[in-house]
């Protein structure tokens, strides 16, 4: 094992590199601080590459009275739009309707209804969604997506996929995001600005030092151990918040976390139009069929209570029927498991507040700062992925008066490496795109578009012809591209390359991901043996 080495204090450590560890990190760093971040895996490799891939305000948490947290995600939709308009953009989603729609038993709302109106029976009327419509459309204020709107199911695009039985829907707007270049671009833009994102890079232990904390990381790749100090210490853990205060931090802790698991399909592409369906099932939960990768359709997500963050999220053969057979309620179409081509699940690590049911537990988020060690740490649970930016302002809020800081918020539609550009710009983008770079079909440069923003040129170069840009992988990913993830975005392996940098893991065969993680392992080694010469 290499021999443990000394780094200089920082203001803050961050331990996790998903999307709250990553946006305080860029927060932090643009606020003057020195900042150091640690993740034992790859960006994202947890739940922030395995979320539904929306920014929404959550529909659903209005029947459980979260007014805060659907107001602030509502409002926070347009501030990240404006930000990043090449992971980001509107969506309109169809929720059909039908008399047999039912609440959650043990949601606020439905206790209500049961005591004043309890001839309903648990229904969730169609005045009760209008209801909850309005205030979703009012509560944030809108200047780009649009109202809500009534559609007709019988011989339009919406309602062919359905079954006979839909005639009429609700439309509404929220928006998807690219989850996991979200992490990564905040983490390229807080080291941009100064921070040390460090990947693969374990915490083994934290402990007071005086008035710093201690951290001892390991890398996982090389085996060397580091010494940090810092003045602050951030548990960004996600579902191993728990077990950092526990068994890295060793504190005492009356503060609990939620695990719970969301599993996910994807099918081949069920409907030609762009808009996601918002499914009610006659349970009370609901999920999502969401235009998916080009040419196919996500559906999702379930909730499960998870035993623990080292037990691997999976998909389990109850989950994937049970989206299957909600899904069959609504598409005309029978889906079974021969038309599932891939699954994912992630955990998401809710603060525990005693719900009696995952499903009913916060999707909101809580912070605490603890000084019972005498140097301070603030925890992080829960949070959504729409609210990310909003937990990092009040992360910084909460250890301000720590660190003497005099910081500013400063993130509110300051744009994400390569989303420099007019939220209605991105067809302009891939046109001048085609333009420059004939040799680039549709599908390969609304990609790139969507991957990279205007940084798409970077990549692309003096490129005249596709060979210019070196060995092409599979599915239009060339050794260019694959340079660039690795030298400017952390990425080590395939499966970094081809599961969160991009989706391309859906295109590329078993055969074609080995060859590109066998080039990848040369060209780390190559690029060491360099360096070491040098």
């Amino acid at each position: 094992m290499a021999q443990a080495t000394e780094d200089q204090t920082t203001d803050v450590f961050i331990v996790g590199g998903g999307i709250n560890g990553c946006g305080i990190a860029r927060d932090a760093a643009g606020r003057g601080l020195t900042v150091a971040l640690a993740e034992m895996n790859d960006l994202a490799s947890a739940t922030s590459s395995a979320s539904t891939k929306l920014f929404h305000g959550g529909l659903r948490y209005l029947e459980y009275f979260e007014f805060r947290l659907v107001r602030e995600a509502l409002i926070e939709r347009e501030v990240l739009l404006r930000a990043m308009p090449h992971i980001s953009w509107p969506m309109r989603f169809v929720l059909p309707y039908h008399k047999d729609m039912r609440f959650e038993s043990d949601t606020p709302t439905s206790k209500l209804l049961g005591i004043f109106m309890p001839w309903m029976k648990g229904r969730r009327p169609a005045w009760l969604i209008r209801l909850g419509l309005f205030l979703y459309d009012n509560l944030g204020g809108r200047k780009i997506l649009p109202g809500t709107s009534t559609v007709a199911l019988t011989g339009t695009p919406e309602g062919a996929p359905l079954q006979d039985r839909f005639s009429t829907a609700y439309e509404y707007s929220d928006c998807w995001v690219e989850d996991s270049r979200l992490v990564v671009l905040n983490a390229r833009d807080a080291e941009a600005r100064g921070a040390r994102i460090m990947t693969r890079t374990q915490v083994v232990s934290a402990e007071k030092d005086g008035a710093l904390w201690r951290v001892k990381t390991r890398n996982s790749e090389t085996g060397a151990e580091h010494t940090h100090f810092a003045r602050m210490l951030v548990n960004a853990g996600g579902p191993w918040v728990g077990d950092i205060i526990q068994t890295k931090v060793r504190l005492n802790s009356r503060e609990g976390v939620r695990l719970v698991r969301g599993s996910h399909i994807v099918t081949r592409k069920l409907f030609d139009h762009g808009k996601c369906y918002f499914f009610q099932g006659t349970d009370g939960r609901i999920i999502f069929a969401i235009p998916y990768e080009t040419d196919f359709t996500l559906i999702g997500t379930t909730d499960a209570e998870h035993p623990a963050p080292s037990a691997k999220p999976e998909c389990t053969p109850e989950e994937r029927r049970y989206l299957l057979k909600f899904a069959n309620q609504y598409f005309k179409q029978d889906l079974d498991e021969s038309d599932v081509v891939w699954t994912y699940s992630g955990v998401r690590p809710l603060y525990d507040d005693g719900a009696s049911s995952a499903t009913a537990a916060t999707r909101d988020y809580t912070l605490k700062v603890d000084t019972s060690s005498g140097v301070p740490m603030l925890n992080i649970f829960g949070g959504k992925i729409t609210t990310y930016r909003r937990l990092a302002e009040h992360a910084l809020e909460k250890i301000a008066h720590h660190l003497d800081s005099k910081g500013k918020p400063w993130t509110a539609g300051v744009p994400l490496p390569g989303g420099d550009f007019p939220v209605d710009g991105f067809d302009a983008l891939v046109e001048g795109l085609r333009r420059d770079y004939p040799f680039l079909d549709a599908f390969w440069a609304r990609r790139l578009a969507r991957a990279y923003g205007t940084q798409a040129r970077d990549i692309l170069g003096n490129a005249t012809q596709a060979g210019d840009l070196g060995r092409n992988f599979g599915a239009t990913l060339t050794e260019t591209e694959v340079t660039w993830l690795m030298v400017h975005e952390f990425a080590l392996t395939a499966e970094d390359v081809v599961w969160r940098r991009n989706k391309l893991g859906l295109r590329l065969t078993r055969d074609e991901i080995t060859a590109l993680n066998t080039w990848m392992a040369e060209r780390r080694h190559t690029t060491t043996q360099t360096s070491a010469v040098g």
